[in-house]
C-alpha cells in the first residue's frame, strides 16, 4: 500500500488536473508539455569519501546554464541513481532545481523496480521540483517483463502522476527494450508525453515516430551519436551525455538539423561521433561511487 503522505500527495495532484498536464505546462486546450530540445543528462559528482559534491553539482549546473539547453535530466543513467539512496536522489533533485535557470525544463528520474516504488519517487520528484518524472525500465525480472506487464505498470505511474511521464529506454543497461507496441499504446495516455530512446536503433525511432503521428507525443533521442539520423527521421531532440562536455556544437547541431541544414550536419555530426563515444565508454570515474 502507498503511504499516507503520498496518496494525499497523489490526491492533491489529481484533484488540481495536473496529471493531464493542463496549466502552466499545457501548450494549449487538451495538448501535452513540449519537451523538444536538447538535454545534457547531468552527473553525479562525488567526494573522495564517496559522499555527493553538491558544491560540485552547483558548479556543474552554473556552467550548464550557459547554453540553449532546453532543460536538463538528472538521475538519468549518467547521474548513476542506482547507487543513491532514495534521499539523496530527491536532495540531487531538490538542489539542481535551485541551481538551474528558472526558464529550463527539469526532468527527473524516478523509475523504480516496482510499481509502487515507482510512483512514491515520482511524487516525491514532483514535490522537490521536477517539471516531469523520466521513467526507465523495470529490469531484474526482465524475462517477465512483456508489453502487457510495461503498460500496466506505466498506466499506473502516469495516472498518479502529477507531472507529466517520458518513457525510458535504455537497453544497454537495462538488457530490455521498450517494445514499439508498447510505447504506441501508452502514447495515447493523457499524461505520457514521449520517450527517450537510447537504443541507437534508427529505424525504431523512425517506427516509433511513425506510428504514434496521431498522438501528441514525442522522441527524443539518447545520444548525440545518432542525433542527426533521429531528427531526420522525426525526433525533436535528444538527451545527450556529449552535450556536458560540447554544449555549444550540440546545440549548433540541433539548430543545423532544424533550419535543413543537413550537409553542414552531416559535417558536424561526423566530427562528434569520437568525442561522444569517448563520453560514452563504461570506464569507471574518478570520484565515483564504489560499486565494489
Amino acid at each position: 500500500m502507498l503511504g499516507p503522505r503520498v496518496w494525499s500527495s497523489v490526491r492533491q495532484g489529481l484533484s488540481r488536473g495536473l496529471f493531464r498536464t493542463v496549466g502552466a505546462w499545457a501548450s494549449g486546450e487538451g495538448k501535452k508539455v513540449d519537451i523538444a530540445g536538447i538535454y545534457p543528462p547531468v552527473t553525479t559528482p562525488f567526494t573522495a569519501t564517496a559522499e555527493v559534491d553538491y558544491e560540485k553539482l552547483e558548479e556543474n549546473l552554473h556552467k550548464l546554464g550557459t547554453f540553449p539547453f532546453r532543460g536538463f535530466v538528472v538521475q538519468g543513467s549518467n547521474g548513476e541513481f542506482p547507487f543513491l539512496t532514495s534521499s539523496e536522489r530527491l536532495e540531487v533533485v531538490s538542489r539542481v532545481r535551485q541551481a538551474m535557470p528558472k526558464d529550463k525544463l527539469l526532468l527527473a528520474g524516478s523509475g523504480c523496480e516496482s510499481t509502487q516504488a515507482t510512483v512514491e519517487m515520482t511524487v516525491s520528484m514532483a514535490q522537490v521540483g521536477a517539471d516531469a518524472a523520466m521513467v526507465v525500465t523495470p529490469c531484474y525480472y526482465h524475462g517477465r517483463m512483456s508489453s502487457a506487464a510495461l503498460i500496466h505498470h506505466y498506466t499506473k505511474v502516469a495516472d498518479l502522476s502529477p507531472i507529466p511521464v517520458v518513457l525510458y529506454s535504455v537497453p544497454a543497461n537495462t538488457g530490455l527494450d521498450l517494445p514499439v507496441d508498447a510505447v504506441v499504446t501508452l502514447s495515447q495516455h493523457p499524461n505520457i508525453v514521449g520517450i527517450k530512446d537510447s537504443g541507437g536503433d534508427v529505424t525504431r525511432i523512425g517506427l516509433i515516430v511513425h506510428k504514434t503521428r496521431r498522438q501528441d507525443f514525442q522522441v527524443l533521442a539518447g545520444s548525440a551519436g545518432f542525433l542527426l539520423a533521429s531528427y531526420a527521421v522525426g525526433a525533436v531532440g535528444g538527451v545527450c551525455a556529449l552535450a556536458n562536455v560540447l554544449g555549444a556544437q550540440v546545440c549548433q547541431l540541433e539548430r543545423l538539423c532544424l533550419t535543413g541544414q543537413w550537409e553542414d550536419a552531416q559535417k558536424l555530426q561526423h566530427r562528434l561521433i569520437e568525442p561522444n563515444t569517448a563520453v560514452s565508454c563504461p570506464t569507471s570515474k574518478e570520484g565515483e561511487r564504489d560499486t565494489n
